[in-house]
C-alpha cells in the first residue's frame, strides 16, 4: 500500500512537471504582455525597460526554471494586469469555485445515481422512460445554452432567482468566503449548480444504468435472490456496491472536469471564480495568472486521482487481495 501511494506521488509530481511546462510554453507565445500594460504613448525605451524589469529578455528555460522555483513555494509572481501576487488573486476567488463545484459535483451524484438505479430497476416503466428523454438535454445542449435558458425561464419570465452574481456572503475565519449562509446566496447559487451539474449528472445516471443492468444478470446476484433475499437487499446490498467501482472513477474525474471547465459558467453568471479571473488574463496575455491556473487544475486533477485509487481499497475487497497476493510472489 505505501509502495503504491510513493509510486503514485513520483508520477503525479512527473505529471505537474510536465503540464508546468506546457502551459509556461504555451502562454509565452500567445502575445507580448507588454502591449497590454502600457499605452500607445510609451516609448521604445519604456517598453525594453519593462520587458528588462519583468525577466522576459532571459532565456525560455531560465524563466521557466525561475517560475518552477517560485512555484514550489507557492509563489507565482506578480500580476501583469491587477499588478497583485497571483496566489492571492487566486485565493480570494478560489472559495466562490469550489462552493459552485462542490455543490454541482454533489447534486450530480446523488441525482446521478438516483435516477440510475431507478431506470435500471424500473427500465420498462414510463417514468423511466421520460428521464432517459430528459437525459438527452445535458447531453446535447452546450453548457452555455442551458445557462441562458435557465436565466430566461427562472430569472427573466418567473422572476424567482437572479441571474448573475454570487449574493451576499460572509466571510469566515481562515479568509474563507461562502454563500450558503445567507438566503441570496443561495439563490444564487441555484441556476449555475444546476447549469454546471447537469451534464456530469447525466453521465453519472447513465454510467450507473448501463453497469446497475449488467450487474443484476450476473450469477451471484441470481444465487442471492436464490437464497430468499429481499429486493432490497439484492439491489442495495449487492448490485449497487458492486457498480460503485467504476462509478467513483467517473465521479471524482468530473468533479475534477467540474473545477476545470466552470469557466464557462461562471462566465454566463458573472460568477466571481477562479475560472472568471482566468478568462480576463486570457484578454491581457497575463501568463502568471494562467500559468498559475492551469497548474492549480493539474493539481486538482492528480490530488481526485489519487484519492479515487485508494477508494479503490474501500469500495472492491478484491484489489486488496490480488495486491497482496502478487506481495507475496
Amino acid at each position: 500500500m505505501l509502495a503504491f501511494i510513493l509510486r503514485r506521488i513520483f508520477q503525479s509530481v512527473i505529471v505537474m512537471l510536465t503540464v508546468a511546462l506546457v502551459s509556461f510554453a504555451l502562454f509565452r507565445y500567445v502575445g507580448d504582455p507588454v502591449t497590454s500594460m502600457v499605452g500607445q504613448e510609451t516609448s521604445l525605451e519604456d517598453r525594453a525597460a519593462l520587458r528588462d524589469a519583468l525577466g522576459l529578455n532571459d532565456p525560455f528555460f531560465m524563466q521557466f526554471a525561475r517560475f518552477l522555483g517560485n512555484a514550489v513555494q507557492g509563489d507565482f509572481g506578480i500580476s501583469y494586469r491587477l499588478q497583485e501576487p497571483v496566489m492571492g488573486l487566486i485565493l480570494s476567488r478560489l472559495p466562490a469555485t469550489l462552493e459552485l463545484a462542490l455543490i454541482s459535483g454533489a447534486l450530480a451524484f446523488v441525482f446521478g445515481v438516483g435516477f440510475g438505479v431507478y431506470t435500471a430497476l424500473r427500465r420498462r416503466g414510463i417514468i423511466s422512460n421520460a428521464i432517459m428523454t430528459l437525459s438527452l438535454i445535458g447531453v446535447s445542449l452546450p453548457t452555455f445554452l442551458i445557462g441562458v435558458l435557465l436565466i430566461w425561464i427562472f430569472a427573466v419570465e418567473l422572476q424567482i432567482l437572479p441571474s448573475f452574481g454570487r449574493g451576499e456572503v460572509m466571510e469566515l475565519p481562515g479568509g474563507w468566503s461562502t454563500g450558503l449562509l445567507t438566503p441570496s446566496g443561495r439563490a444564487s447559487l441555484i441556476l449555475p449548480a444546476i447549469t454546471l451539474g447537469l451534464y456530469q449528472m447525466t453521465l453519472i445516471m447513465r454510467l450507473v444504468r448501463a453497469e446497475m443492468l449488467e450487474v443484476l444478470r450476473a450469477d451471484y446476484i441470481r444465487f442471492a435472490r436464490a437464497r430468499g433475499l429481499s429486493d432490497r437487499a439484492v439491489h442495495f446490498g449487492h448490485a449497487l456496491k458492486n457498480t460503485l467501482v467504476p462509478v467513483i472513477t467517473i465521479t471524482g474525474l468530473q468533479l475534477g472536469s467540474i473545477i476545470a471547465f466552470a469557466i464557462i459558467t461562471e462566465t454566463v453568471f458573472q460568477w466571481p471564480g477562479v475560472g472568471a479571473l482566468f478568462i480576463n488574463s486570457v484578454r491581457v496575455v497575463d501568463v502568471p495568472v494562467m500559468a498559475a491556473y492551469l497548474m492549480l487544475i493539474a493539481l486538482v486533477f492528480v490530488i481526485i486521482n489519487l484519492i479515487v485509487d485508494l477508494l479503490y481499497y474501500a469500495v472492491d475487497p478484491r484489489l486488496r487481495v490480488d495486491r497482496g497476493a502478487g506481495a507475496s510472489t
